[in-house]
C-alpha cells in the first residue's frame, strides 16, 4: 500500500479557534522574599484570533509584599489587548495568591514569525511586615510566534497499484491540527472508475486533532489491460473555518493501472491464477487440494497463446 500525505495551509485555509494554539509554555520566576510568578503562554498564535495569557502570584514567604506591577508590551504592535496590559496588586500576605489572565487579538498584519511580549515585573517587600524596602524589579521577555494559515493534513492510503477485473481500497484521513471545522464535505473522485458503496461523506463539525478517516472500494474495469497507464485519483475536501469561511482543499495522486500477471493477490485475500480465481473466503485445505493438473494446464494453456500471438504478427 501506498501513504500519500499532503498538508494544507493555503490561505484562505485554516487554524485555531477563539482560544490559543494548542500547545502553551510555562515559565516560572522567583523574587525576593519567597515570590513565585508562574506565567501561562501559547507558543505559537495565528492571524487574527484571540489568546490568553495567564499569570498566578503566589507569596510563599512570611513578609508581606506591596504595590505588586506586571506591565506588559510588545514592541511591534503585533498583539492587541482585549483590555489592559497592566496587573497591579496592592498587596500579598503571607501564603496569599493572586491569580488572572490578560487577552490578546493577534493583530491581521502582523508578520510571520517569533514576536515578543515584553513584561516588567516590580514589588515592595516589608521588612518584618512593617517596613518598605526599595522597590525591586526585573524583565522578561516571552516568545510567541505568528503564523498566518491554520493547517490541515490530508493523508491517503491506497495500492502500490491495481490490475483488470478486481476491486482496491482507498483510505483517506483529514485532521485539523489547529482549528474546529465545521460543515465537513469529503468525496474520492476517479475516472473511468466505478465505486462500490460511498465516496461522498458530509460531517457537521470535526474537533481539532481528531483524525477522521473514510474509505472507498473501486472496482476496475473487466477488459483486459494490455499497457500500463496512471488514473488520477482526487480526494477533494470542503469545510468552515473558525472565521465562519467556506474552504476547499483538493489532493491528487496518480494510481497505476497496470495489466495483470500471471499470479496476483486481490485487496481482500483472493487469488488469481491466470483466469482461475480463488475467493478469500476458500479455506487453505481447499487451496491445497486444488489438482497440480488444473494450475499446469493454466500455465500451458497461457504459453500457447503467447505462441500464437508471436506466429499471428
Amino acid at each position: 500500500m501506498k501513504k500519500n500525505l499532503l498538508i494544507f495551509s493555503l490561505f484562505p485555509l485554516l487554524f485555531f479557534a477563539s482560544s490559543g494554539h494548542a500547545y502553551s509554555e510555562t515559565v516560572k520566576l522567583s523574587q525576593d522574599g519567597g515570590m513565585e510568578i508562574e506565567i501561562v503562554h501559547p507558543d505559537s498564535v495565528l492571524n487574527e484570533r484571540t489568546f490568553s495569557i495567564s499569570f498566578l502570584i503566589q507569596n510563599n514567604g512570611w513578609e508581606s509584599k506591596q504595590n505588586i506591577i506586571l506591565k506588559l508590551t510588545n514592541p511591534d504592535d503585533a498583539f492587541t489587548p482585549v483590555a489592559e496590559e497592566k496587573i497591579r496588586i496592592e498587596e500579598l500576605t503571607s501564603s496569599s495568591s493572586f491569580g488572572t489572565t490578560l487577552d490578546y487579538v493577534v493583530h491581521k498584519d502582523a508578520t510571520e514569525g517569533t514576536h515578543f511580549i515584553n513584561i516588567d515585573y516590580s514589588q515592595i517587600l516589608l521588612s518584618n511586615n512593617v517596613d518598605p524596602m526599595p522597590q525591586t524589579q526585573m524583565n522578561i521577555a516571552i516568545p510567541i510566534e505568528v503564523l498566518n494559515r491554520p493547517q490541515i493534513v490530508i493523508e491517503t492510503i491506497t495500492p502500490e497499484s491495481i490490475f483488470a477485473k478486481s476491486e482496491f481500497s482507498i483510505q483517506a484521513t483529514i485532521t485539523s491540527n489547529d482549528i474546529d471545522l465545521e460543515d465537513i464535505t469529503l468525496e474520492i473522485i476517479a475516472p473511468d472508475i466505478e465505486f462500490r458503496g460511498d465516496t461522498f461523506y458530509k460531517l457537521s463539525s470535526l474537533e481539532k486533532q481528531t483524525p477522521y478517516t473514510i474509505s472507498a472500494e473501486l472496482i476496475t474495469p473487466v477488459e483486459n489491460v494490455t499497457t500500463e497507464y496512471t488514473i488520477p485519483v482526487k480526494v477533494i475536501l470542503t469545510y468552515t473555518d473558525d472565521l465562519g469561511e467556506t474552504n476547499t482543499s483538493t489532493q491528487s495522486m496518480p494510481l497505476l493501472l497496470r495489466p495483470k500477471t500471471f499470479m496476483e493477490l486481490t485487496n481482500d485475500g483472493g487469488i488469481w491464477i491466470g483466469d482461475f480465481f480463488i475467493a478469500p473466503y476458500v479455506s487453505i485445505g481447499t487451496i491445497v487440494g486444488i489438482p497440480a493438473g488444473t494450475i499446469l494446464s493454466l500455465i500451458i494453456r497461457r504459453s500457447q497463446n503467447k505462441k500464437k500471438e508471436s506466429s499471428t504478427e
